[in-house]
C-alpha cells in the first residue's frame, strides 16, 4: 500500500498529494475525486525484481452530485509460482523432486473512497476505508482494516494538500498453519521453535503536498509540485528525529495541448552508510510519458533510475478512460 499507482503519478516521484484530481485521487488523496466530471476507470500493471514480482491495480469512481463523489479501487501486489520444497525429503530421508509443489505470495488491498466538498470555499475533504488481505500459500493468511482522511485546499491557482494514512492504525490479524509450520520448526536446531506474532501493525503517516501549474503561452503547462512525506519514527530519511522522519518529493510535469504530456521527479531521499561508515545522501529519479487524446489517457513511468541493478528497474504501464467517451 506504499508504493503508489498511477504511471503518471509515479513518474512525478509522487508528489501529488495536492493536485490529484481524478479516479486515482482514492490512492493519492481521496479528497481529490471532488475534481470528478464524469465516471473514470483506471488500470496499471508493473513488473519489480527483474519480473519475479508482479504489482497490478484496478479503479472506478464517479460523482454523486456537485459536491460529492466515490470510488473504489483494489490493489495486487503478487509473487506467483514459488517452489515449496518443505517436503523435499520423504520420511525415509530420500531426496524426491516430485515431492516440490508450487504456491503463491499475495497482498491485496480493498479501498472505498468518499469525497465531499466542505461549507468553506476551496476546501474539500476525502475518507478511505481499507481491508487488506495477504496470503502465504497454504502455510498463513491474514486481515486487516485500516481508514485514511485527506483535505484538499485551493486559492489563487495554488494547490495544498494533506494525506493522513492509516489514521487509526491498521491492524492485520495473522492465522498461521500449524500443521504446515511443524514441518520446518526443527529444520534448522534453535530456530523456528515459536510460531510468529500473529498481529501486524501498520502505523500513521502523513503526506504535505504544495502544487501550482502554470500556462505558458496558451499551448504549453507546466505543473510543479513537492511533497514532504512523514513517518512518526526516526529512520534514514534526510531529515530525521525521534518524532517525526521526513522525505521530501519533488515533481514536474509539462504538457503540450492537454495531449502529450512528459515527467520528472525525485523522491526517496535518504541518508545511506557507506562501508568506510561515512554518510551519504541517496534519492531515487523517476521519468515518464503521457499521451492523451478523447477522454483516453495512456501513461508509462520508469523508475528507480539511481540504481546500479538494471534488474531493480521498474516499467509502469496505466490508462485512464473517462466513461463519458462511450456515451458521446
Amino acid at each position: 500500500m506504499n508504493i503508489g499507482v498511477d504511471a503518471a503519478a509515479l513518474g512525478m516521484a509522487n508528489a501529488v498529494t495536492a493536485s490529484t484530481a481524478d479516479v486515482n485521487s482514492g490512492y493519492w488523496n481521496p479528497a481529490g475525486l471532488i475534481g470528478l466530471e464524469d465516471n473514470q476507470f483506471s488500470l496499471m500493471h508493473a513488473s519489480y525484481f527483474a519480473n519475479i514480482a508482479q504489482y497490478d491495480y484496478l479503479a472506478y469512481a464517479s460523482p454523486i452530485d456537485d459536491d460529492s463523489a466515490w470510488g473504489i479501487s483494489l490493489i495486487r501486489f503478487g509473487v506467483d509460482d514459488i517452489l515449496n520444497t518443505t517436503e523435499l525429503i520423504d520420511s525415509q530421508g530420500n531426496i524426491d523432486y516430485n515431492r516440490i509443489s508450487l504456491f503463491s505470495t499475495a497482498d491485496y488491498g480493498f479501498t472505498f473512497s468518499y469525497a465531499r466538498k466542505l461549507p468553506v470555499q476551496g476546501f474539500q475533504y476525502g475518507v478511505n476505508a481499507k481491508v487488506i488481505r495477504r496470503i502465504i500459500g497454504k502455510f498463513a493468511n491474514s486481515w486487516g482494516f485500516g481508514f485514511d482522511v485527506g483535505v484538499q485546499f485551493e486559492k489563487n491557482n495554488w494547490h495544498f494538500g494533506l494525506m493522513l494514512r492509516d489514521i487509526t492504525t491498521t491492524y492485520n490479524v495473522w492465522n498461521i498453519n500449524e500443521t504446515e509450520y511443524k514441518k520446518i520448526a526443527d529444520a534448522i536446531p534453535g530456530q523456528n521453535q515459536e510460531l510468529p506474532e500473529s498481529t501486524e501493525i501498520t502505523a500513521p503517516k502523513a503526506q504535505l503536498g504544495l502544487s501550482k501549474k502554470f500556462i505558458i503561452r496558451y499551448d504549453y503547462s507546466l505543473l510543479a509540485a513537492a511533497n514532504l512525506n512523514m513517518r512518526f519514527a526516526k529512520t534514514n530519511d534526510i531529515i530525521s528525529t525521534e518524532f517525526v522522519s521526513i522525505d521530501p518529493a519533488l515533481g514536474l510535469e509539462f504538457g503540450y495541448t492537454d495531449l502529450v504530456f512528459v515527467r520528472a521527479g525525485f523522491g526517496n531521499f535518504q541518508n545511506i552508510q557507506q562501508l568506510d561508515s561515512t554518510e551519504k545522501v541517496g534519492f531515487q529519479p523517476n521519468i515518464g510519458l503521457g499521451f492523451k487524446y478523447k477522454g483516453i489517457q495512456v501513461d508509462y513511468a520508469l523508475t528507480d533510475l539511481g540504481n546500479q541493478s538494471a534488474a531493480l528497474y521498474s516499467n509502469i504501464f496505466s490508462i485512464k478512460v473517462d466513461l463519458a467517451l462511450f456515451r458521446n
